[in-house]
């Protein structure tokens, strides 16, 4: 079984900018949400891709889905190429978004995020009520099972709080 968390917390100790989106997040504000990726939503400036590549390039990244006899070369100019990527890792795959439906790039998604503790490390993990805006932007039918734990989630929150 991959450790997706571990991935976010190599990102975070090589202090990559990113904010964790999708279901790692869900499963982060205690939802029981299964996911097998990490799903982030990184600042795209050249300092911060060459701290994504560094993290993982020892872990093989491909993308997801790309055929095995073809060659393929990853570094930080590979990240300038392109917004959103899907990768195969050795540690799992990984969503790199350079923004959010609904929300936008890293920068508006900051303000509406939470930061938590991973291990030592701050790490940014995207807000119940911004993941439900998130969701409902992205319209597609697999975010139905994530919307029903958000919306659970965001209840019991209001609960706690009146």
């Amino acid at each position: 079984m991959i450790d997706l968390f571990e991935m976010a917390r190599l990102l975070s100790k090589a202090g990559v900018e990113f904010v964790i989106v999708r279901g790692v997040a869900i499963r982060s504000h205690g939802g029981n949400y299964v996911t097998e990726d990490l799903d982030i939503c990184y600042l795209r400036t050249n300092d911060n891709l060459r701290k994504i590549a560094s993290v993982l390039t020892p872990l093989n990244p491909r993308p997801r889905n790309f055929p095995e006899n073809l060659p393929y070369i990853f570094d930080w100019t590979t990240l300038q190429q392109g917004t959103n990527f899907t990768f195969e890792t050795s540690m799992g795959d990984v969503d790199l978004l350079g923004e959010v439906k609904g929300i936008g790039s890293y920068d508006d998604l900051v303000p509406v995020s939470i930061q938590v503790d991973l291990e030592g490390f701050p790490t940014r993990i995207l807000s119940i009520p911004s993941l439900i805006v998130a969701k409902r932007a992205a319209g597609r039918p697999k975010d139905e099972a994530g919307l029903i734990v958000l919306e659970a989630l965001q209840a019991a929150q209001n609960d706690d709080n009146d």
